[in-house]
């Protein structure tokens, strides 16, 4: 796997920004250019840019736990109706429903009648709660997953067309000491994403995700160390950290181009007054298993490009440090730090307008360290955008008319000087400016030759568009 980010913090990791105040949320699902998830309790949250999320969400029923997946031109949702040891009961219903939209202000927005595809009486090995939803993208097959600590963690079959239990369709158990589970296919494998340990207890709540794979969606699902989930295995994907404790209720949202995300909860967020709040990250994968990226954070850093290991820099004069080749020093002479060569150094002899960029070997010099810092008020799914700027200067990176880059001596907040980080799948990163002046055209940065980067068509398959971001 590729090197991934060394980072020195300079704030604090957030989940969402607004008021991303929800528990047990669904897969995030996109829906006429707005992000939406629902919640225990009914309703849910809606978010115009991925990155702020406000309340509005509107799902009938109430219960809890809901999932959501699109199906052609219109959205099923399950939810799970009492259960979950509530009262100390344990008899509950998982119900499905239609929409054509999740906009509540559309004219097309109308819930169908629920109706219920799996049920337990309150005595048998299964709890009917936390249903999770997967469309099979080989089969066509809709499969539905449930189940909490209170027995098994069950599967059943549904139709695809009317979202009710296909006639005749057995439960199978599939896994055990888990809840609030969710399927996934991915090149020939199915994943079962299940979250372990306590829950609802805020900042002493232990959730934790975990997975098991297996090569038929009826499984068995075993861990990287072949243990089955049905005896209690699973490989960790995401855990508490960075103040955020408790994550559960995986979902997956699959991009395309190398860029996966997950959602979940966190129980307890301890930088907003310990709530359960919407998490997102980026999601990666290792050896054939689903981990947890983290988001990316602001600080200054190498930018590095995959291609040749080449820093990303200002085309300006090199400025030799005093000292050179010196040969047969004495052994004796005391040694002392050499001070590392300063902005204040150098920067007036750069030109006072534009000034290009290029790539070449990093020496730790000004002109090749770059400030990474979040823009207010701006968002895509699962962060902000970025400016890019010399560390020590207002001078920005951004994108031109005519596909290049370009450094101009004052951030402005133009379209052009956003920048879009993104963690792919293989733990390196795709950047891209929010917009080209006078172009619909979507260009990352990538580098064109060992020293000429530029903006172009995004690969996935070429080291080319990739880049790593390394502090010194």
């Amino acid at each position: 796997m590729a090197a991934l980010v060394s980072v020195i913090l300079s704030g604090t990791l957030k989940a969402q920004i607004g008021k991303p105040f929800i528990h047990d949320p669904s897969t995030i699902m996109e829906c006429e250019g707005k992000y939406y998830t629902f919640g225990t309790g009914g309703g849910g949250l809606i978010s115009e840019n991925g990155w702020e999320w406000n309340g509005g969400g509107v799902r009938p029923g109430g219960g809890a736990a809901p999932d959501v997946v699109k199906i052609g031109d219109r959205y099923l949702i399950a939810y799970g109706a009492t259960g979950g040891g509530l009262g100390g009961r344990h008899n509950g219903n998982i119900l499905t429903m239609w929409n054509k939209t999740l906009d509540p202000k559309s004219p097309d927005f109308k819930y169908s009648e629920a109706v219920i595809v799996a049920s337990s009486d309150g005595k048998e090995d299964n709890d009917a709660i936390d249903p999770g939803l997967l469309l099979d993208p080989t089969t066509g097959r809709l499969w539905l997953s449930y189940g909490t600590y209170f027995g098994f963690i069950r599967l059943v079959e549904l139709d695809p067309k009317t979202g009710i239990r296909k006639a005749g369709n057995k439960p199978l158990n599939i896994a055990i000491d888990c809840e609030a589970t969710d399927l996934i296919y991915r090149d020939g494998w199915y994943y079962l994403l299940g979250t372990h340990g306590t829950c609802c207890d805020g900042p002493n709540s232990t959730y934790n995700i975990v997975a098991g794979r297996s090569r038929q969606v009826t499984g068995p699902y075993l861990d990287n160390m072949g243990r089955d989930m049905l005896k209690g295995g699973g490989k960790m994907v995401l855990a508490a950290g960075a103040r955020l404790i408790g994550p559960g209720h995986f979902g997956r949202m699959a991009l395309g181009n190398g860029i996966e995300k997950m959602s979940c909860h966190y129980e307890a967020d301890l930088d907003q007054s310990g709530r359960s709040v919407l998490g997102i990250r980026p999601l990666l994968w290792k050896n054939g298993w689903p981990i947890a990226g983290d988001n990316f954070k602001e600080g200054i850093y190498e930018i590095e490009s995959e291609r040749r290991g080449y820093a990303l820099e200002l085309a300006v004069d090199f400025v030799r440090m005093p000292g050179g080749m010196r040969f047969n020093r004495n052994n004796d002479e005391p040694v002392k730090p050499v001070p590392s060569q300063q902005l204040n150094e150098v920067d007036s002899a750069w030109p006072a307008g534009n000034i290009g960029v290029r790539t070449g070997d990093f020496m730790f010099r000004p002109h090749q360290k770059w400030s990474v810092m979040a823009v207010p008020g701006t968002g895509n799914l699962g962060g902000p955008y970025y400016k890019i700027i010399i560390a020590g200067t207002n001078r920005a990176l951004a994108a031109t008319a005519d596909a290049e880059l370009i450094t101009v001596p004052g951030f402005t907040g133009a379209p052009e000087q956003l920048w879009r980080i993104d963690e792919l799948i293989d733990g390196t990163y795709r950047i891209m400016p929010k917009s080209i002046p006078g172009s619909n055209k979507q260009l990352a940065l990538v580098s064109a030759g060992d020293s000429s980067p530029t903006l172009d068509t995004f690969d996935m398959n070429s080291d080319n568009s990739k880049w790593n971001f390394k502090s010194h």
